[in-house]
């Protein structure tokens, strides 16, 4: 739903800006997302540990992270919280990040509009930390959100992203 290729880019115009992004399968169609993504004031970070370290410098260097947390993390970056009354593995890195750097967590996303005619930016600010302290907290924080995000456009939601794949325990 967040149309991050755009929102991205519209924000690249401004202020510079790192997206941290999973690497594709394919590497050639890798490479080449990555040459057409990683231009002017937008930069990427691999989701690896590399990628982290450059996520945090920039947010260190006061520049904008993005990230997309509605994605299933992999066993080792996310814990299990409830997502549409599902558990589901859920990202940890945005939330202990903005922690860590006292950042100001915002939603970005554009809607879609009627019969090609271009796309809304809109913002949001996120209080990770309305439902306490905890990790736990934080992170169901960010899922809250994203739930209500979707309650209001479910149409332009991306219901192909595997968000429940791991709606169960690693084992």
């Amino acid at each position: 739903m967040g149309c991050w290729e755009i929102t991205g880019r519209v924000l690249a115009e401004k202020r510079k800006i790192t997206f941290m992004y999973r690497p594709l399968k394919s590497s050639k169609q890798n490479d080449y997302l990555f040459a057409r993504r990683n231009q002017g004031n937008l930069s990427m970070a691999s989701a690896n540990k590399s990628g982290i370290l450059k996520i945090q410098r920039a947010l260190s260097s006061g520049e904008l992270v993005g990230m997309l947390p509605d994605q299933d993390p992999g066993e080792e970056g996310g814990m299990m919280i409830p997502f549409f009354n599902k558990e589901v593995n859920t990202m940890t890195l945005l939330v202990k990040l903005a922690k860590k750097q006292n950042a100001q967590v915002l939603m970005f996303w554009a809607n879609r509009l009627d019969s090609g005619k271009g796309y809304d930016l809109n913002f949001e600010p996120v209080d990770l930390s309305a439902d306490g302290d905890a990790i736990e907290a934080r992170v169901g924080v960010m899922n809250k959100s994203i739930e209500s995000l979707i309650g209001k456009f479910p149409e332009q939601y991306m219901w192909n992203y595997k968000r429940f794949k791991s709606s169960h325990s690693y084992k």
